[in-house]
This record gives C-alpha cells, sequence and structure tokens, in this order.
C-alpha cells in the first residue's frame, strides 16, 4: 500500500520553480527524502499536509487528496517542523496536551498519551520545565513528542537533527527508526545529511531542483561494490606487492589495501598471501556504495 503518492506535482513560486512534475510513490516504513538546501523537500512536505496548494499535478496521502482534504490529512499525519516554533514560557506537557486536544483527543486522554510520548522521546524528568529554558536537543525531542501524541498513521520530519551534536543525531536517529519499527507508525524524513539516511531508512528518495533523480530502497544505492577492504597490522606493502604479482589490482591507502574483486578466488588469494607473508589479518570487507557516491553520479550525469 502507497502511504502517499504524486503525480507530476509542480509548486512555481514568483522567481523560483520549487518542484517540477515530480512522481513519486512511498511505501510503508521508514523512507528518506534526500536533497540539498533549496531542493523542495520542505515545500513538498508543506502541500502533503494540505497547507500550500500545488500550482499543477496532484499528490495523495493516505488516499486522501491534498487539495480538498487536508484536514483530514492533518487528523491521521503527524508533523516535526524544522524551524525553531516552541512558544518559551510554557512546559513541554502543557503544550503537548494542548496539541493533542487540538488533534481531537479528550483532556484526559491527551494527558495520558503526553505523557506517554515525552517519556518515549526522553523528557520524562523535565517535561514540567519551561521550553525556554530547554537546549536545542530538548525542543527537537519535544517538536517530534508533539508530532506523535495523537498516534498518527504517518509522520513527516522535516531535517529533525539540525543543530544537534553527534550524541543528540545518534540518539534521534535511534528514535527515529523505533517509531518505524516498534510501534509501526510510517515515516517519512527529509536530510542533507545522506549518511544519517543510510543507518535508518528502508527506502530513499533523491530530489533536486524540485525534480525527481531517483527513488530506490536503501539496498539499491548500498549495493556491494567490485572491491574489497584489506587491513593487516603491519605489512601492507608487502602484501601489495605480493597481490600485484598475483594478477590482483591492489590500491594502498595508508594501512588499507583496496582490492579489485575479479571473483571468490581474489579473497582466496588475499588469504593466502597473508599467510605466505605471516601477515595478521585484521579486516577483510566487501566495499559497499555510499548514497552520496550515487547522489553525486546521478547529478554529474546530469539527470
Amino acid at each position: 500500500m502507497h502511504i502517499l503518492a504524486t503525480e507530476g506535482l509542480t509548486k512555481r513560486f514568483p522567481t523560483v520553480t520549487a518542484l517540477d512534475q515530480l512522481t513519486v510513490t512511498v511505501g510503508s516504513g521508514v523512507t528518506g527524502l534526500v536533497g540539498a538546501n533549496g531542493a523542495g523537500k520542505s515545500t513538498l512536505i508543506k502541500i502533503l499536509l494540505g497547507l500550500l496548494p500545488p500550482t499543477g499535478g496532484g499528490a495523495r496521502v493516505l488516499d486522501l487528496d491534498v487539495t480538498t482534504q487536508g484536514a483530514e490529512i492533518r487528523r491521521f499525519v503527524g508533523y516535526m517542523p524544522e524551524h525553531d516554533c516552541l512558544p518559551p514560557d510554557v512546559s513541554a506537557t502543557e503544550l503537548v496536551v494542548h496539541l493533542a486536544q487540538m488533534s481531537g483527543l479528550p483532556r484526559t486522554a491527551a494527558r495520558e498519551r503526553a505523557a506517554d510520548v515525552l517519556r518515549h522521546v526522553g523528557l520524562a524528568e523535565e517535561r514540567y520545565r519551561a521550553i525556554g529554558g530547554y537546549s536545542t536537543g530538548m525542543k527537537q525531542r519535544v517538536k517530534l513528542a508533539q508530532a506523535l501524541v495523537h498516534d498518527p498513521k504517518l509522520i513527516f520530519l522535516d531535517e529533525p537533527t539540525n543543530g544537534l551534536d553527534p550524541r543528540g543525531r545518534d540518539e534521534m536517529l535511534a528514535l527515529i527508526r523505533r517509531i518505524g519499527t516498534d510501534f509501526g507508525i510510517s515515516v517519512l524524513v527529509t536530510s542533507h545529511l545522506l549518511g544519517e539516511l543510510e543507518r535508518i531508512c528502508d527506502h530513499v528518495i533523491v530530489i533536486d531542483g524540485g525534480r525527481l533523480l531517483r527513488s530506490s530502497a536503501i539496498a539499491g544505492f548500498t549495493q556491494a561494490t567490485q572491491t574489497v577492504t584489506v587491513e593487516v597490522e603491519e605489512g601492507t606493502q608487502p602484501l601489495a606487492e605480493r597481490l600485484s604479482e598475483l594478477g590482483h589490482g591492489a590500491v594502498q591507502h595508508g594501512r588499507l589495501l583496496l582490492v579489485k574483486v575479479t571473483g571468490p578466488e581474489t579473497f582466496d588469494a588475499i588469504r593466502d598471501a597473508a599467510v605466505d607473508l605471516d601477515l595478521c589479518l585484521i579486516r577483510l570487507e566487501q566495499g559497499r556504495h555510499r548514497i552520496e557516491d550515487v547522489f553525486r553520479e546521478e547529478v554529474d550525469a546530469g539527470v
């Protein structure tokens, strides 16, 4: 089942075309929407929420039309905006309860749900403090909590790791992955940090200048390359020379060797050469493409 689909979706502003004939479908699970700043990611989310009318084409979210059923879409979809939008003089509990009630939950249920989601995002001990005293990471968690409080079927997360330090990014990504795997809520998460999406997504959509470059399962982006990375404790240079003598191309990068794989015999040759030279083999790892590499290739090709 498609949780959302666009057909020729276009959005033009007076000086720029934000979306240009975008046709794409998204299934359940965690989907990454990647593109540089200005690629059209935030514009797409606003259209999908029924907050911004398209110039042309159409889109459906949970089989609801974005141009005529925006209010109903927002009943079933949570949204974590990119920008700082939290009132500083109320507590996280007050805000999340209020937004839960706006989504239609009775007050008692709203308070129960608010407590649950704030605990889930790691704010159980801080939920009664005024948001103005929160760190950036805590504010991002509040935005995530309010997106979840009405038990949506789908959530849109716009650059959820913005402004976070490495530890904060890791924790946020772990929360997002749990939402998709443990709670069964589908997620569309935008980012310009490609490595983040590799870690948490089942599917990735790449857009640039409002145009679709590629839509593929994560395995399609990170498929195995024809190289293997070899690391030995000592003797990298002798190993490279031995493999070259045997007809296996090996390129040295510091302590690592990148060896071209021609078949199963390549791995046998590496093993046998390491044994013959009495070397301690630390790592033998098949290389994999990264989303960043594929993205660069698509752009360079002018797709």
